[in-house]
């Protein structure tokens, strides 16, 4: 098995994020799955102590505007340092260890926030400071397909007005803005998609309902409508100019850094049922012997030891994708085969260890069952399982979207 040590800049912090959800996340985590759309006031602090790390620089990357892709910083003998997305993708496995439904909660650290990181410019970074922002992307006739997004947004005067309807908006019903991608031009394709901030108290903005969901309860996702909605023009995140050449590139490196955060949030989950896993299978009398081939195992521990090395190679493969971020190195490819393979394994891990620990795991006396639900939806938003493997594809072998579809 490889084993990468954490950095020793970074181990402090991911101390400290541990902490927070064995103390915090992880004791609250049935309480807010029971209880639907009741929002964790407990979060207030924590997202508090977030912020303050994230100004004062001592967070190496706390929250979600840890995912902003700087160049790489080299030291004394030439070699680039790890940075803040590295550490946001750490820090985001332990909290997730914890709660990924109370994670994707905490004001100010949402997936909206993260692509406003991503792609804002300086001066916007600086208006936007501060704002709990949610994601707006999916349509009810566009899921996976983001190119086909029908929502529009047609300048007038010195603002863009806004009409579509979104879904599945997470934190849509409690955060202060959310991130809506929407076409300046329905017949030019997906060079016209552009993403917008816009504030929830904005006129012709309305949030319709929350979802009730399988997992991630504890998140409330809403729908919201957009009529007439008049937005300032600088609120458009990145260039306004339509490239064709370029195609929206420019909002798609949103994906390229929060895929690699959902990997993480995968793996976090997938990391606590093993634990628990292991943990009942000790005290049944099935010990995992490392040092044993795998044929000479009891089928439990067999069964265990193929969990653990697919968990290994999710969690390779998003430590590279933030690397690769960090260092300004094209992570498009390892960010999607990141996100494909740890959402499918958290699945399947935390399935398996349900079935491992019988009646144990399918009952509330564990929150095995709980992580099961959660890690359903880390295969699913950002987009799915079989959109990754299309852009795994479409990177290896050279093709566009217009040849392999």
């Amino acid at each position: 098995m490889i084993n990468l040590e954490t950095p020793r800049k970074f181990r402090a912090f991911i101390h400290q994020a541990h902490q927070v959800a064995a103390e915090m996340l992880r004791p609250n985590s049935r309480q807010y799955d029971l209880a639907e759309h009741a929002y964790p006031k407990e979060l207030d602090m924590l997202a508090a102590m977030v912020d303050g790390l994230g100004a004062s620089g001592t967070g190496s990357g706390a929250g979600a505007g840890g995912v902003r892709r700087t160049a790489g910083a080299e030291d004394d003998d030439g070699k680039v340092k790890n940075g803040s997305n590295l550490s946001s993708v750490l820090s985001v496995m332990e909290m997730c260890w914890g709660d990924v439904g109370l994670l994707l909660s905490m004001p100010r650290q949402g997936l909206g926030n993260s692509a406003i990181a991503s792609v804002a410019s300086d001066e916007q970074l600086r208006r936007f400071d501060g704002v709990w922002a949610g994601m707006a992307i999916t349509e009810p006739e566009c899921g996976s397909d983001s190119a086909s997004i029908r929502t529009t947004a047609r300048l007038d005067g010195d603002s863009y007005v806004i009409n579509g309807e979104k879904i599945f908006v997470t934190a849509g019903g409690r955060c202060d803005a959310v991130v809506v991608w929407a076409t300046l031009d329905k017949s030019v394709g997906r060079a016209a998609i552009k993403s917008f901030v816009v504030f929830k108290d904005t006129p012709g903005m309305t949030v319709e309902r929350l979802e009730h969901k399988l997992g991630i309860r504890s998140s409330d996702t809403a729908t919201i409508r957009f009529e007439n909605c008049r937005v300032p023009a600088a609120n458009l995140l990145g260039t306004p100019e339509i490239d064709a050449d370029k195609g929206f590139a420019g909002v798609m490196q949103t994906f390229d850094n929060t895929r690699p955060l959902v990997a993480a949030m995968a793996v976090g989950c997938a990391r606590a049922s093993l634990e628990v896993t292991r943990s009942l299978l000790s005290e049944a009398g099935v010990e995992v012997d490392y040092d044993r081939p795998i044929f000479r195992q009891p089928a439990a521990a067999a069964s265990y030891l193929q969990m653990e090395a697919d968990w290994e190679a999710a969690y390779l493969l998003t430590l590279q994708a933030a690397w690769m971020a960090d260092n300004s190195q094209p992570n498009s490819l390892q960010a999607s085969m990141a996100k494909a393979k740890a959402g499918r394994v958290a699945n399947d891990i935390t399935l398996r260890c349900v079935e491992l620990a019988g009646s144990i795991g399918y009952s509330e006396h564990e929150l095995l069952e709980k992580w099961a639900r959660d890690s359903k939806i880390l295969d699913i938003f950002e987009g799915t399982q079989q959109i990754q493997q299309l852009i795994v594809a479409r990177r290896l072998l050279g093709k566009t979207s217009a040849e392999l579809k």
